[in-house]
């Protein structure tokens, strides 16, 4: 047999509260004496209960409206589009480091001068940044957003 081989259990019983003076725990069973949490069913009171008085989900104060969890676009400018050539989609700008990721939505937005000749494929872009890429000779194709793809177990 070796040391690390050994079975180790607890050497002590549980305690039995409530059994007599001589236990240790007799009488009141580490409860206390009186009151709400000394009696039987103590533990069934409800979530946030504060002895009577008013919940603590009653207490704290709440927002007014509500929060989204939806992702928001990422905006890129048109100005920033200039060092880009050929077909840019969300892959070119994340490489680029327009957007931090090509699986986050991208939204264009005029701003400045466009002067390369891209093909855009992204989520949305404003009718000024659309007017804009036109005008430089340019196209846009909306796309939908890219998923990651999921890993087979």
């Amino acid at each position: 047999m070796k040391y690390n081989d050994l079975v180790v259990e607890k050497n002590t019983r549980p305690a039995r509260k409530g059994r007599g003076i001589s236990a240790g725990q007799g009488k009141t069973a580490g409860r206390g004496t009186k009151g709400q949490k000394a009696r039987t069913g103590h533990r069934k009171m409800p979530a946030g209960f504060m002895g009577g008085q008013r919940a603590i989900m009653q207490a704290v104060p709440k927002l007014k409206g509500f929060k989204s969890f939806h992702a928001k676009a990422e905006v890129v400018y048109t100005d920033r589009l200039n060092d880009l050539k050929g077909k840019v989609d969300n892959f070119t700008l994340a490489e680029n480091s327009l957007i931090s990721s090509p699986f986050a939505k991208v939204k264009i937005i005029s701003r400045g001068e466009l002067t390369a000749k891209i093909e855009l494929e992204t989520q949305f872009a404003s009718k000024s940044a659309i007017e804009a890429i036109k005008k430089a000779g340019g196209s846009f194709k909306k796309v939908a957003i890219l998923q990651k793809a999921k890993k087979e177990a």
